[in-house]
């Protein structure tokens, strides 16, 4: 009998790697790992990769590369981080941080696409609310946001996540962050509860209130803020950092590091949006190495907008735990 095990058992939060293993097979035997899940709106995420079994008749994701399919080479997470919605375009992301997604897995008798039969399966939950992490609810003022809190006495160091594009109140980047230590703030900006329903213009008095709640709550470690901003919020955390005290450092995922179509104000301050102008844009291949190697050279430049005390990570990758991982650092300095 072909059975699927995961280590650890059980439940566990989503950016915990597991080990994945499978048991029965024939010695040699091919055979296809498939992962899918369900977003709460019903939209369905898929991988899948391609394997051998070893002279044993087992197969051990931590130690055997994948063949193809969704990705290639040694992944023992990648049926987690290659799920691709079914839908063009659709993004993934969880709404409620406080259910697991439950992701299946299957082993599939030879490869795809030429699999024939199911040989075993099983289902794993992953959760975004750590064991121990508190999630509080914000209404402070003008400020909408949901803080988490992570396991106990503190105080702990401070990030602020925000998000791009899109409004609402995410929290699924924050509450995970909690699990590794850090008093994490996710904020809304517009389109959430009485906040404006679109956001035309920077008006950093807000995200000031936001900085002065997180600086003023017992459970916060000063002097300093973290600030992890993607899209939109990354250009807003940037603004942020130029502008506004007691921030030690930022994160910029996929933003633009100016003004292109909103205006900033602070205070007597104000910069107008920059534009753009089509007729003097370059475009190169997506992806290709001098347009990642350029988008890097500029953000850079335009860095030295920031405090000194303020430390500046800028990245375009979906794999966020290796970004993560220099954001500590970063507040660690």
């Amino acid at each position: 009998m072909v059975t699927v095990t995961l280590e650890p058992e059980g439940r566990c939060p989503w950016d915990k790697p597991v080990r994945i293993a499978v048991r029965g097979l024939a010695p040699g035997q091919r055979v296809t790992l498939r992962a899918s899940l369900r977003d709460e709106k019903g939209a369905l995420f898929r991988a899948h990769a391609r394997y051998c079994a070893d002279a044993h008749g087992g197969l051990d994701l931590g130690r055997a590369p994948a063949l193809g399919g969704s990705f290639a080479g040694l992944e023992p997470m990648g049926l987690f981080w290659a799920l691709e919605p079914e839908k063009p375009f659709w993004r993934f992301l969880k709404r409620d941080v406080q259910t697991p997604f439950a992701v299946e897995l299957e082993v599939l008798d030879g490869h795809e696409p030429d699999t024939e039969r199911l040989l075993g399966q099983t289902v794993h939950e992953r959760d975004f609310l750590p064991p121990g992490v508190r999630r509080e609810p914000v209404r402070a003022g003008r400020v909408r946001a949901t803080l988490f809190l992570p396991p106990g006495p503190g105080p702990f160091p401070g990030i602020i996540d925000i998000f791009g594009i899109g409004g609402g109140l995410l929290e699924y980047r924050a509450s995970l962050l909690a699990g590794h230590g850090f008093a994490t703030l996710a904020l809304a900006y517009y389109d959430f509860e009485d906040l404006p329903k679109k956001f035309d213009t920077i008006h950093l008095d807000y995200f000031e209130e936001a900085l002065c709640y997180m600086l003023q709550h017992t459970q916060v470690k000063g002097p300093g803020i973290g600030l992890l901003g993607i899209s939109l919020g990354a250009d807003i955390c940037l603004s942020m950092a130029s502008f506004l005290k007691n921030i030690s450092a930022t994160v910029s995922i996929n933003g633009s590091a100016l003004s292109g179509d909103k205006a900033i104000y602070y205070k007597e301050n104000s910069i107008p949006p920059l534009g753009h102008d089509l007729r003097r844009m370059k475009f190169w291949r997506l992806g290709s190495p001098r347009s990642r190697f350029q988008q890097v050279q500029f953000l850079v430049r335009a860095s030295s907008w920031l405090t000194d005390t303020c430390h500046l990570l800028v990245s375009s990758t979906g794999r966020e735990r290796k970004l993560w991982f220099l954001f500590l650092f970063s507040l660690g300095h």
